[in-house]
């Protein structure tokens, strides 16, 4: 059991080191942001659907759930076109830190969202999370619709987040993410169908570089749907404290891996990694706090 959960936890941190990766990924991609979240969304469905296959698992659901999945689907779908819109416009370094910010968009919507109080260090670290992205924002100002658009991603994945915590209890995570990712690619094409209608049923939007190609295959094959797989996998072996102080080093592996493969596109104000230093600290800090809450409360319980 001791060397499971060693060899889990090994496992998931190169899960996170990919996840890092998807951003650099991204930023390599020569193609639009609208695009080239169709062929991730689409060949990632594609890839889980032939998984489930194999697995046997089973797919049916009710009209009501199928509801519930069409709107998660839009949501991812609208959270990646922002995230890789961020990428496009500013750089890796800044669309990760500002993605820092999920956790507490998912901190102040979760009250209002599953009727709970708010705790008031969750209000405390917003506040300082403000701060740290007003810095950002005065010393790069020219990156400032990249930094809008990674903290409406943050915000849509906090969204999101809330959405399949409630999913996730009743149905098999395999089915949720192939449903999701199926309709969330079924919305974009609605949308260049209609939008792009020139681009979209012409042989020249299929027709991409070899290298475009490459690197979204790996980000819908390993990034995407061997990611999320293995993730579930290992959860199975892990704490929740744990998973959440791994998930963490995301925007860490991802803005040293976008310095090592980009080079000086990545190279910002030292006043930039101030700003998304505090940023991390606080997400880290709520963490701990959150994990003593709930050893506190399962303590008591045992007591009682």
């Amino acid at each position: 059991m001791q060397n499971a959960k060693l060899a889990s936890y090994l496992h998931f941190h190169i899960i996170v080191f990919i996840w890092g990766f998807t951003a650099v990924l991204g930023a390599l991609i020569s193609i639009d942001s609208v695009p080239l979240v169709f062929f991730r969304m689409g060949l990632a469905s594609v890839v889980i659907y032939a998984y489930i296959k194999i697995k046997k698992i089973d797919l049916s659901i009710q009209t009501k759930t199928l509801g519930g999945f069409a709107l998660a689907g839009l949501i991812i779908a609208l959270h990646w076109l922002t995230f890789f819109g961020a990428i496009k416009v500013a750089n890796v370094s800044v669309t990760l830190a500002c993605m820092s910010t999920g956790a507490f968009f998912t901190a102040l919507l979760e009250p209002l969202f599953y009727k709970r109080k708010f705790i008031w260090y969750e209000l405390l670290f917003g506040l300082i999370v403000v701060g740290a992205l007003y810095v950002i924002f005065e010393v790069q100002p020219e990156y400032q619709l990249g930094i809008g658009l990674a903290l409406t991603s943050a915000f849509l994945s906090a969204i999101f987040t809330l959405i399949n915590g409630r999913f996730v209890h009743t149905h098999n995570p395999t089915k949720i993410s192939f449903y999701e990712l199926s309709i969330g690619t079924a919305c974009i094409m609605v949308y260049l169908a209609f939008a792009k209608a020139d681009t979209f049923f012409s042989k020249d939007f299929f027709f991409l570089s070899s290298s475009d190609w490459i690197y979204i295959i790996i980000l819908a094959t390993i990034c995407t749907a061997y990611a999320f797989i293995a993730s579930v996998k290992v959860m199975q072996y892990l704490s929740p404290y744990t998973i959440m102080l791994t998930i963490n080093l995301e925007p860490v592996y991802g803005i040293l891996l976008a310095f090592l493969v980009l080079g000086n596109r990545e190279k910002m104000e030292p006043t930039f990694y101030y700003g998304a230093i505090v940023i991390l600290l606080v997400v880290l800090a709520n963490g701990i706090l959150k994990n003593k809450d709930a050893f506190v409360l399962k303590k008591s319980k045992k007591i009682e």
